[in-house]
């Protein structure tokens, strides 16, 4: 399989945030990039659901600069229900909602859609965890992945949210993780 290299509607989307974006627009594409170049590997056989995952993958982590907050999965789902519903594309609102809501879910996701939920949920964790977790994906395809989208200080902006959570609130320091 190739590195695929251009998603025309993810830059669409993000595009229209590009003010809440500001800088961080490269790194949150390039996240996105890697998260669905994982994920044409782990479920090639849903290659159907393309549009639904690139709007998910879109909008999954998006809160975190339209909000302001660490807590960005309901900012997250609201934004891709309102863009779905202007779209007409409101069928997908409950499958796309499920992946944001259990992409950062620490177990294996067996709820409704899990044939399109888990399989993202996997790829953003091989992202988030730098290649350290990669559910099979060879540490080759990794590394080209990484290198052809680089974190642009993704990692480093997600650790600084992490700790300023944990500031504020020491008891739930990571809103967005799911058990």
């Amino acid at each position: 399989m190739s590195l695929r290299t251009s998603f025309p509607l993810v830059d669409e989307i993000l595009g229209a945030f590009a003010g809440p974006l500001g800088g961080a627009m490269g790194a949150y594409r390039n996240h996105v990039y890697r998260v669905l170049n994982y994920l044409l590997l782990l479920a090639p056989e849903q290659s159907g659901d393309a549009d639904l995952w690139h709007i998910a993958a879109a909008f999954h982590d998006l809160g975190i600069w339209t909000d302001g907050t660490f807590d960005y999965l309901e900012p997250s789902r609201r934004l891709a229900r309102n863009y779905l519903g202007a779209k007409g594309l409101a069928h997908f609102v409950p499958e796309v909602e499920a992946i944001i809501t259990h992409h950062h879910k620490l177990s294996p996701y067996r709820g409704v859609f899990s044939s399109t939920v888990e399989p993202f949920r996997q790829a953003d964790l091989v992202d988030v965890s730098l290649g350290t977790i990669r559910f099979g994906i060879s540490p080759a395809w990794v590394c080209a992945v990484k290198a052809e989208f680089p974190n642009a200080g993704f990692h480093r902006r997600l650790i600084a949210l992490t700790c300023r959570q944990f500031l504020c609130n020491p008891v739930h320091p990571l809103p967005m993780v799911r058990w």
